[in-house]
């Protein structure tokens, strides 16, 4: 996870310097900084440092539990990193209708708050129903 966590940061400190030149340029060309494309780098380093600290973290974390993962060993092997990687269900409608609710969302802030206050009601219903799927009938805790 170092590695990855090193692209992130890598890649907003990049972020960061192509804003730098980014304020500098329209500075020089309008005379005033343009604030949109501004902020938006702006963001893209604070996503990016933050989702990298992040794995840095939880690298460190790992690492001082489990030792090095075998990517980042040199005599790691591939077999080592076999296994579950997690469940992905098969047969799931729910992200379908979260996707429905979103797009019902987005329509509606450009139609009518009412059906926006709506959507966003199917997004946190759907999302409910998404996480907890498998809290009912045969797969029930």
């Amino acid at each position: 996870m170092k590695m990855q966590a090193y692209l992130f940061m890598g890649i907003s400190t990049f972020f960061g310097l192509v804003g730098a030149l980014y304020v500098y340029w329209s500075y020089l060309e309008t005379g005033e900084v343009e604030w949109v494309g501004s902020t938006v780098l702006i963001m893209g380093i604070g996503f990016g440092w933050m989702l990298g600290y992040w794995l840095w973290q939880a690298a460190r974390r790992s690492e001082h539990f489990h030792g090095l993962p075998p990517e980042e060993r040199l005599d790691g092997e591939i077999a080592e990193n076999s296994g579950e990687y997690g469940f992905y269900s098969p047969h799931s409608w729910w992200p379908m209708f979260v996707a429905l609710s979103i797009a019902f969302t987005a329509v509606g802030i450009t139609i009518g708050w009412w059906m926006a206050f709506v959507g966003f009601l199917a997004i946190i219903l759907t999302t409910i129903g998404w996480v907890f799927e498998y809290y009912r009938k045969e797969f029930q805790h």
